[in-house]
């Protein structure tokens, strides 16, 4: 196969709307070089990521290996690519597919503006790099369609959470952003489905985690992702809102240091924030837990005070709940620290009389989610990694799920020209069901975005369809997955055609 590069000059586009004022060739230039001519294009050392840049948030060889299409003539072929976890973290029994709705947005405005275009070829990366490039760049536009599982959907290794069909050269360029976006918020929405698994429906949960966050979009995200996979409300006050939910909170410590040090006592400072704040918990921990539940049990029976709540952040979270309990028998008791779902199953085996709990950074971090996007298809064509452990399936599949009067007992990984094997029954909830479904066409949506209720719900459901075994904590065990027989004979053909 020839290239282009012959014919196109020295590879430089210049936009119409904003001619670049640069020579029209690029040497190759050393780092320093490069990094003296980006000031006048797109420096910005605070980072802050907008909207439009979203398209340049991503690894460089996107850029390059569909720079390379282009020149080769591919970058127009049809290309499948699908998204999925070889493994789930260690622990989990299961994976919450989330983010969706993010990966659309992202999808919908793909683009590259002019600024752009021109800070890329100042780089001196792209110097041989085709015209035509250039012009795909600046009339870019998802063109594609995509498949995925519905956000709150319980998914397994190597089955797909969304599959990207489009032009080869964007759908390469998309894999970076898909990836941080479904990876980060399904591990943020297991770690919360298993949370309220264990806490049980009626405790209060509440994300706590924009601190702890890895950055302040990853808190956003991890708030969304929380929420939607049914905790009752966050903290973070820019989620809350853009959300359209009430952000919650209680009080540090450090404002009952600080009134206490100026006013008197802590208990003048819990009179202080109530006078303001009274359906907000108040924090009993600063000083000595059991000694403010008194101070606070003698108001309540003077009628001084209603207490919405109060919140242990340290010690022996079981113990002292038990005795402020008996001090406060009808006041809601919060807990926070550090909890995860294995401290609170421990709170439980203790006896601990806690209603609710804060969760921050065993929620929001941990385990990443090895999430990967593989070629599976090009121009109908069945591909596949055979990489000892990181083997990939070929072709475009489909996920088939068996019930039996309702609980998920198995699923079949097939190709999308299959069919379900049995129809489900909607006395017996006896069946197969596909979970793969058509998102996006040509670019464009297919649905409106889906409420946080709705996606919680569907949480809530694909948790309970599963058996105690996968849902248990310790040493789960994965519902089984099995290749279809179409898929196995589709692996052993590609196989043969790569290995004649």
């Amino acid at each position: 196969m020839t290239t282009k590069q012959a014919t196109d000059g020295d590879g430089r586009f210049e936009p119409s709307r904003s001619p670049l004022k640069q020579a029209t060739s690029i040497a190759p230039q050393t780092t320093a070089s490069v990094a003296a001519s980006l000031p006048s294009l797109l420096t910005d050392e605070s980072l802050t990521v907008l909207p439009q840049d979203s398209s340049l948030l991503t690894d460089l060889y996107q850029l390059t290996m569909s720079a390379c299409y282009v020149g080769e003539g591919l970058d127009q072929r049809r290309a499948s690519f699908e998204l999925f976890a070889r493994r789930l973290p260690a622990g989990f029994g299961y994976l919450v597919a989330m983010g969706l709705a993010q990966a659309l947005d992202y999808l919908e405005r793909f683009a590259f503006n002019d600024a752009q275009i021109e800070a890329l070829q100042a780089s001196g990366i792209f110097t041989h790099a085709p015209n035509r490039f250039w012009s795909l760049l600046a009339d870019s536009r998802f063109s594609g369609d995509v498949w995925a599982v519905p956000e709150g959907t319980i998914v397994f290794a190597n089955e797909p959470l969304l599959r990207v069909e489009a032009p080869l050269w964007q759908a390469q360029l998309v894999e970076t952003y898909l990836l941080n976006t479904l990876n980060y918020q399904s591990l943020i929405a297991t770690r919360a489905a298993r949370l309220r698994d264990v806490a049980g429906p009626h405790a209060t949960l509440y994300e706590f985690g924009t601190r702890r966050a890895f950055s302040p979009q990853a808190s956003l995200w991890a708030a969304r992702a929380a929420l939607a996979a049914g905790l009752d409300a966050t903290s973070n006050v820019l989620a809350a809102l853009k959300l359209g939910r009430k952000p919650v909170g209680t009080m540090a410590h450090s404002l009952v240091m600080a009134l206490a040090a100026t006013e008197g006592t802590e208990a003048e400072a819990f009179t202080a924030f109530h006078r303001y704040f009274p359906g907000a918990p108040l924090l009993i921990d600063t000083f000595d837990t059991i000694t403010a539940a008194k101070h606070l049990a003698a108001k309540l029976q003077q009628h001084e005070i209603e207490l919405a709540g109060i919140r242990i952040d340290s010690g022996d979270l079981a113990a002292l709940s038990q005795q402020v309990r008996q001090l406060l028998p009808s006041v809601p008791i919060f807990a926070s620290g550090d909890l995860d779902e294995y401290k609170i199953t421990q709170l439980q085996a203790a006896g601990a009389c806690v209603d609710g709990y804060g969760l921050g950074t065993q929620l929001v971090t941990g385990a990443p989610v090895n999430g990967v996007y593989k070629l599976v298809e090009i121009d109908g064509i069945p591909v596949m990694k055979e990489a000892t452990g990181k083997v990939s399936y070929p072709g475009r599949k489909q996920i088939f799920r068996s019930y039996e009067q309702g609980q998920a007992v198995g699923d079949r990984l097939g190709l999308m020209v299959e069919q379900r094997s049995a129809e489900p029954s909607p006395d017996t909830f006896t069946g197969e069901q596909p979970l793969m479904q058509l998102v996006m066409k040509q670019g464009q949506r297919l649905h409106s975005a889906e409420t946080l209720e709705t996606i919680a719900q569907r949480t809530t459901h694909s948790v309970a369809s599963l058996s105690a075994t996968v849902r248990q904590i310790d040493e789960p065990v994965s519902l089984p997955v099995e290749p279809s027989t179409a898929l196995l004979d589709l692996i052993a053909q590609t196989q043969r055609q790569r290995h004649p």
